[in-house]
C-alpha cells in the first residue's frame, strides 16, 4: 500500500472502529428489544385468546391470526442472535407491524370499535411509538392500511362502496389516537434531551475536574524532576521542591473535597446540625488553608468586632470560607496588588461575616452570574462550582450571601446569619464554651 493510503487508513481507523461499535450496540439493543417483545407476544396471543373467548367473549376472535402472530414471535424468542444485519431490520419491521398496528386495528374493526379493542389498540400504539419515530410511523401506516384492506375483504364487503362512512368508530377515535401518538413522541424527545443535558453536565464537570487537577499534577511532576536532578548533584533546592509538592497535594485534596461537597449539595444534604462560633471557624480555616508561603499568609488580616454563634455544620462552613478565601487570594494574585480582610461582626441584628479583597474585582456585567453553577470568570480559571456551593450551604442555614465589587478596586462578600438568639434557641446540643466566655 502507498504511503498516502496508509496515512489515510490510520486517520480513518478510529472513526471506522467507532462506527462499527455503534452498529454492534444498535444491533444488540434491537435483539434485546425483540426478545422482550417476543415473550409478550408468545404469552399474550394464546392467553388473551383464552380470555376473550372463555371469560369475556367478544363478537369476533381469530385463532388463525393469533397463531400467525405467535409463529412470528418465535424466532426472536428461540434464536434471537442468529438474525443479523438487514435481515434483523426486515424481521423486526414485519413482526412488529403485524403484532401491533395490523392485528389490533383489524380486531378493533371486526369488533365494531368495542371498548375492549379500542383501549387495546391505544396500548399497542403507545408501545409502537416507543420505537424510532420513522419506524413507528411507517409501521403504523402500513399495518392500519393492511387491516382496513382485510376488513373490506372479509369483514364488510359493502365497505368499499360506503367509503369512509364504513369506519365511523375508527374515525371517531382517530383524534384520541393521534393525540396519544403526539404525547408519546414529545415525551420521548423530552427524555432524550434530558439525557443529553445530563451527559453534557457530566462532561462539563469532568472537564473542570481535569482542568483543576492537571495544573497541580504538572507542578508535582516538575518538582519531582527537580528533586531527581538534585539527587544527581546537578541542582540544589530539595526542601523548596518538597514544600511545593506538599502545597499542591493540599490544593488537590481541597478541590476533591469541594467536588464531593458539591455533589452533596445537589442531593440537599446540607441541613445545619451544630452550633458553631464564627471566630473559631475563621481561625481554623486560616490554619488549614494551604498558603504558598509566609508572604501570602501576611496578606490576610482577621478582625473580630464581636463573635457570634450560628447553626451550621463545621465541615461545610470550612468549605464556604476556604472557597471565599481562595477566590480572594487569586484576585489579589491576578491584580498583582492588594490584601484580604476578614471581619467577624456579631454586633448587628443579623450577625455577619465580611470577606473583602482589594484585588482585581469583578466586572459589573459578570456580577449577576457569579453564583451560577459552572460559571467562572475569567473563563478556565476555576471549576465554577465554588460560589454556587457556598450559596446553597448558606441558604440551607437560613442565611444570605451577597457580593459587591468594583472592577480593579475591590470585592466584598457578605454572609448574613439569623440572630444568635435563634441559633441558641434552636441548638439541640449543650452550650459551647463560647456561651460562657467573655465577648471580645
Amino acid at each position: 500500500m502507498s504511503a498516502p493510503i496508509v496515512a489515510r487508513y490510520r486517520l480513518t481507523r478510529p472513526a471506522l472502529l467507532a462506527w462499527l461499535l455503534r452498529q454492534e450496540q444498535q444491533q444488540e439493543y434491537s435483539v434485546m428489544r425483540l426478545h422482550f417483545l417476543a415473550w409478550l407476544g408468545c404469552i399474550g396471543m394464546p392467553l388473551y385468546y383464552l380470555i376473550w373467548t372463555t371469560w369475556f367473549p367478544q363478537k369476533f376472535e381469530s385463532l388463525d391470526l393469533r397463531v400467525i402472530g405467535f409463529v412470528l414471535c418465535l424466532p426472536a424468542l428461540l434464536v434471537p442472535r442468529k438474525i443479523k444485519g438487514n435481515w434483523l431490520r426486515v424481521y423486526e419491521f414485519v413482526s412488529v407491524t403485524y403484532v401491533m398496528p395490523f392485528f389490533f386495528s383489524f380486531m378493533f374493526l371486526m369488533n365494531h370499535g368495542s371498548a375492549v379493542w379500542g383501549e387495546s389498540l391505544l396500548v399497542a400504539l403507545i408501545a409502537l411509538f416507543h420505537f424510532d419515530w420513522l419506524f413507528a410511523l411507517a409501521s403504523c401506516a402500513l399495518g392500519a392500511l393492511a387491516a382496513c384492506v382485510l376488513y373490506v375483504a372479509v369483514g364488510d364487503p359493502d365497505a368499499m362502496r360506503s367509503g369512509l362512512s364504513a369506519f365511523p368508530l375508527a374515525l371517531e377515535q382517530m383524534p384520541i389516537y393521534v393525540f396519544t401518538i403526539v404525547i408519546v413522541s414529545v415525551t420521548k424527545v423530552g427524555r432524550r434531551m434530558l439525557a443529553r443535558e445530563k451527559l453534557s453536565g457530566m462532561s462539563q464537570a469532568l472537564a473542570m475536574v481535569s482542568h483543576e487537577l492537571r495544573t497541580p499534577l504538572i507542578s508535582i511532576a516538575a518538582n519531582v524532576r527537580g528533586i531527581g536532578r538534585a539527587q544527581a548533584g546537578q541542582e540544589d533546592g530539595v526542601p523548596e521542591a518538597l514544600g511545593r509538592i506538599q502545597f499542591e497535594v493540599r490544593h488537590m485534596n481541597q478541590m476533591i473535597d469541594l467536588f464531593l461537597m458539591s455533589a452533596s449539595a445537589m442531593s440537599q444534604q446540607l441541613a445545619p446540625s451544630e452550633r458553631l462560633s464564627m471566630s473559631e471557624m475563621v481561625e481554623a480555616v486560616i490554619q488549614r488553608y494551604p498558603f504558598a508561603n509566609e508572604e501570602q499568609r501576611r496578606l490576610v488580616d482577621v478582625v473580630v468586632r464581636k463573635d457570634f454563634a450560628f447553626l451550621g455544620r463545621e465541615e461545610l462552613g470550612a468549605v464556604v470560607l476556604l472557597n471565599l478565601l481562595r477566590n480572594a487570594l487569586k484576585a489579589v494574585a491576578r491584580a498583582g496588588k492588594g490584601k484580604v480582610r476578614i471581619i467577624v461582626d456579631g454586633a448587628r441584628r443579623r450577625p455577619r461575616l465580611l470577606l473583602m479583597d482589594s484585588g482585581c474585582g469583578i466586572a459589573a456585567r459578570q456580577l449577576p452570574y457569579i453564583f451560577e453553577r459552572f460559571y467562572s470568570w475569567p473563563p478556565n480559571t476555576g471549576s465554577g462550582i465554588g460560589l454556587a456551593l457556598c450559596k446553597d450551604i448558606v441558604h440551607a442555614w437560613h442565611g444570605k450571601i451577597r457580593c459587591r465589587s468594583r472592577e480593579k478596586i475591590y470585592t466584598v462578600f457578605a454572609l448574613e446569619f439569623p440572630p444568635e438568639r435563634r441559633a441558641t434557641m434552636r441548638s439541640a446540643g449543650p452550650p459551647s464554651a463560647l456561651a460562657s466566655s467573655p465577648r471580645p
